[in-house]
């Protein structure tokens, strides 16, 4: 393992199947990453705590090039997933550069939704369709921190932000009341903190396979949540979180909290490499969760999984990715 991690998950052993993730992603981040940006002042600073491999961090750099420019902070544990973060928006923010000039009057995709409160005034953008208010360019000054968000005395280490980001990374900490803490702290006052967790799990198979027992994908999700479980309970000091997120950014002191989701769909039969990644996701959540699978739930996997098998998910075209991120947020008074 290239670095500690307190999940014991070697991070930097996926980069390749995280850059894919940011790929299939994509449209839903950029949505996302536009909307906030539009509810910032002018040349803001943005922390993105646990940036991986930079992908979200790319569309941060896309939407401030476009609204006059501003400072991007990117922080992770894993210094392999931090040099290809910087690597990739460093990449992002030179291929905005170069369209300088061209006026991004592109309004969100309809992959964004509402807010949590219906018929409230979302506090975390000023347009609801998330579409750009300013077209300005700007020049983007990137920033790279080796930090971890377990430690308390990260928020000393970083600039205050007018936004702080952290996606599917605070439930990998022991203390996760202490880590939503630890992020408010790095907002300025009046600063946004948006907190990316939970969601709908991603569905990707058909109900019958043709092989084993129907209804194979429920009983996956079901065993990675008895993983998961034994993933929180095998964190050294780990504490219970009994309350949903909403409930920890208004303990950690931020005001008018606030969610919306953000949908990522791929159709049957999907981009090119929507297969490859099915099949590592299935993979994966075999390896992990296995025990928790009946003895023929086993068997089907292991011939949808060999290359060889007439069966093998890797030669089918009704594979699909369907599901959604729900972003919490709430400003630092």
């Amino acid at each position: 393992m290239s670095a500690h991690t307190h999940d014991h998950i070697d991070w930097a052993d996926r980069l390749t199947q995280l850059r894919t993730a940011d790929a299939l992603d994509a449209n839903a981040l950029s949505a996302i990453a536009r909307r906030l940006v539009a509810a910032l002042p002018p040349t803001p600073t943005i922390v993105d705590l646990g940036c991986g491999a930079g992908g979200m961090s790319t569309h941060f750099a896309r939407a401030l090039a476009t609204h006059g420019g501003g400072t991007l902070v990117l922080v992770d544990a894993t210094p392999e997933l931090l040099a290809e973060a910087e690597k990739s928006v460093r990449a992002a923010v030179d291929t905005a550069s170069n369209a300088a000039g061209a006026v991004d009057a592109q309004t969100a995709p309809d992959d964004v939704v509402g807010t949590g409160s219906a018929g409230s005034q979302p506090v975390w953008g000023d347009r609801a369709d998330g579409g750009s208010t300013n077209a300005a360019s700007g020049s983007v000054e990137i920033r790279a921190v080796r930090g971890d968000l377990a430690d308390a005395g990260l928020p000393g280490a970083l600039p205050a932000a007018d936004l702080v980001w952290a996606s599917r990374v605070v439930h990998h900490l022991p203390d996760q009341q202490e880590a939503v803490a630890t992020v408010a702290a790095v907002a300025k006052a009046g600063g946004l903190v948006a907190l990316a967790e939970g969601g709908l799990d991603f569905r990707c198979l058909p109900w019958d396979l043709g092989v084993g027992r129907p209804g194979l994908e429920d009983r996956l999700l079901a065993a990675q949540a008895e993983w998961f479980i034994g993933m929180r309970e095998g964190i050294e000091g780990a504490v219970a979180m009994p309350y949903g997120w909403s409930v920890a950014l208004e303990r950690a002191g931020l005001t008018d909290v606030d969610s919306f989701g953000a949908l990522v769909h791929h159709p049957a039969p999907g981009p090119a490499m929507l297969a490859d990644y099915v099949v590592h996701r299935v993979a994966r959540i075999f390896e992990f969760g296995g025990e928790y699978l009946t003895p023929d739930d086993r068997e089907t996997l292991t011939s949808l999984l060999d290359p060889n098998s007439p069966h093998r998910l890797a030669a089918r075209r009704d594979l699909y990715l369907t599901g959604a991120k729900t972003v919490h947020c709430g400003r630092r008074p």
